[in-house]
């Protein structure tokens, strides 16, 4: 990969604000880092993006695509229907090799449905799932799932850590990240029967594993990766949205207060740019779908320009990092572990399990 620059693939249609939105952003990724992007979608209309910024430079291809997945239509009839949308073509790239990742901040059930059944699994891998950063008090952590799979055994929750610590370390930089499973409390003995066991299979594996870690203690900055089954992780991130937005309101209102409140808040003007950068979802762009044999990132319905180019970004140091190459070999590391726990009689969960991507509930209507 060092002998030539990674191609991404970018759904130019996706989003709530479509190409003015995304190409710019797919654009200042391809001008600032080296990286070749394609972009997806009805070619009068990128064109007439690219045309309007008086964008000549190299590096950029149109492959056109004359469908596109609207937000609200479900993820199966829209992928069984419109074959020609930019989503699925741009993963057809990533199939046939002429990718290396693809974003999309569309139809987030759709590209989660065709990535998982187009690009496919990494050998060993049972359930792909879906990772984000959170800000804590130290740094970020990555927590996973936060929604492509809702019901999931043990050993799916083992891989889910194992993918998430590569992440950490390819994204963040750790060395040796510190993987702990979410719970009801810190003891071994706490959660239900498949946070238990899943205990168990953690220990015995090649993670850096803390054990369990309560939701009041998520942004402490104690751990770097957090597990847990995509039902609960969809519902931390979807709480945690709100509770920053909810407080960087009350805090503007609170510092607009009366005469010194407004002094206070042009004093603590740099600070709190600070705090809304490390809040803001655009600072990574996007959320991979780890353990697919290509990259796939989801980036929220509400992108910008910024969070695109990010996403753009992140995809690229993905390709550079090998991070699949890298998962391959530490899920292999741990298969003994999965295939010995499958038949555990404490490992299905109640209800039928349908393939990831396919729990179409299980989506997130727009993941950061």
């Amino acid at each position: 990969m060092a002998n030539r620059r990674p191609r991404i693939a970018v759904d130019a249609m996706g989003g709530d604000f479509g190409p003015h939105v995304v190409i710019p952003g797919a654009l200042h990724a391809a001008k600032t880092k080296k990286i070749d992007i394609v972009l997806v979608g009805d070619q009068p209309r990128i064109e007439a993006e690219l045309n309007a910024r008086g964008f000549k430079g190299q590096g950029v291809e149109i492959v056109h695509a004359p469908q596109m997945v609207e937000m609200e239509e479900k993820p199966s009839e829209a992928l069984r229907k419109k074959k020609d949308s930019s989503i699925q073509v741009a993963v057809n790239l990533v199939r046939d090799k002429q990718a290396d990742g693809v974003i999309s901040a569309g139809n987030s059930g759709a590209t989660l449905a065709s990535a998982m059944f187009t690009i496919g699994r990494v050998p060993g891998v049972e359930r792909p799932a879906l990772a984000t950063f959170m800000p804590t008090e130290k740094s970020h952590f990555v927590l996973i799932d936060v929604g492509a799979n809702v019901d999931c055994k043990p050993f799916h929750l083992l891989q889910f850590g194992i993918m998430a610590d590569v992440l950490a370390r390819s994204m963040l930089g750790i060395a040796n990240p510190r993987v702990a499973l979410l719970s009801i409390g810190e003891e071994q003995g706490k959660g239900n029967l498949q946070v238990k066991e899943a205990f168990e299979l953690m220990r015995m594996s090649s993670l850096n594993f803390m054990g369990n870690v309560e939701g009041r203690d998520l942004f402490t900055g104690d751990v770097d990766v957090v597990v847990c089954d995509g039902f609960v992780g969809n519902v931390v991130l979807k709480q945690s949205e709100g509770l920053a937005s909810s407080l960087g309101r009350l805090l503007k209102g609170e510092l607009r207060r009366g005469f010194f409140g407004k002094i206070g808040t042009m004093l603590a003007l740099s600070s709190l740019k600070r705090f809304s950068r490390l809040v803001d979802y655009a600072e990574y762009g996007g959320a991979p779908f780890l353990g697919l044999e290509g990259i796939c990132l989801v980036c929220h319905g509400a992108s910008n320009s910024k969070a695109i180019a990010n996403a753009v970004n992140m995809a690229a140091r993905f390709v550079d990092g090998n991070a699949n190459e890298h998962l391959v070999k530490d899920i292999a590391a741990n298969i003994n572990l999965t295939v010995a726990r499958k038949k555990s009689r404490h490992s299905e969960p109640a209800g039928s399990i349908e393939p990831a991507g396919a729990q179409e509930a299980a989506v997130p209507d727009q993941t950061p």
